[in-house]
């Protein structure tokens, strides 16, 4: 294992534009060999306390998906439901709210799996991903502008989604496979089923 480094020395921040959503930063830096760099990063909204993504079981087997418009590619997606985490709520709760905001079902039990970073060099954002189970049917209105199509899979086939071409969001990729690799190693006590 190498030395930890030291971090970077912030010499200035400055905002260069900002939207409803995102907000993007300039940054002067000095790193520890004196070499000064300006970065851009983008930033998240200020009123946000963070996301979470949820992997939702309705039975050990399977795992419930949503088909939604993805702005950035201009085509729907397959993923897993997300959301950001209102002002107040903590990750649990916002989990539970988004499954049923986005899939029409809670979860009586909700288990922080893991947390992921996206582009980590140029934004801030990271992503709680959570385990939800013993699953029952509650919808609640969402802020979704049309109805989430909602697909189940089964988890243990993870290939036949990756061969879909409207499936392919590298953090709903990765926390299946988390998903479905702690599920392996603690079969009878990850769950209550």
């Amino acid at each position: 294992m190498s030395e930890p480094l030291d971090k970077p020395r912030v010499l200035a921040r400055r905002d260069l534009a900002s939207s409803r959503l995102f907000r993007i930063e300039e940054m002067e830096l000095r790193f520890a060999n004196g070499a000064e760099r300006t970065f851009e990063r983008l930033g998240g909204n200020a009123n946000a306390s963070g996301a979470v993504m949820i992997v939702a079981m309705p039975d050990p087997e399977h795992v419930l998906l949503i088909r939604e418009y993805a702005a950035g590619l201009e085509d729907y997606a397959l993923t897993l439901p997300k959301g950001l985490v209102d002002p107040g709520e903590d990750i649990i709760t916002a989990a539970n709210r988004e499954l049923m905001e986005e899939c029409g079902f809670g979860a009586h039990r909700l288990e922080p799996l893991v947390e992921l970073s996206l582009a980590p060099n140029y934004m801030r954002h990271r992503m709680q991903v959570i385990l939800a189970s013993d699953l029952y049917p509650k919808r609640l209105p969402g802020d979704e502008p049309e109805p989430l199509i909602v697909e189940t899979h089964a988890l243990d086939d993870i290939g036949a989604l990756l061969a879909r071409e409207d499936f392919h969001e590298a953090r709903a990729i990765a926390a299946l496979f988390i998903a479905r690799d702690k599920l392996r190693a603690e079969p009878s006590t990850s769950l209550l089923w």
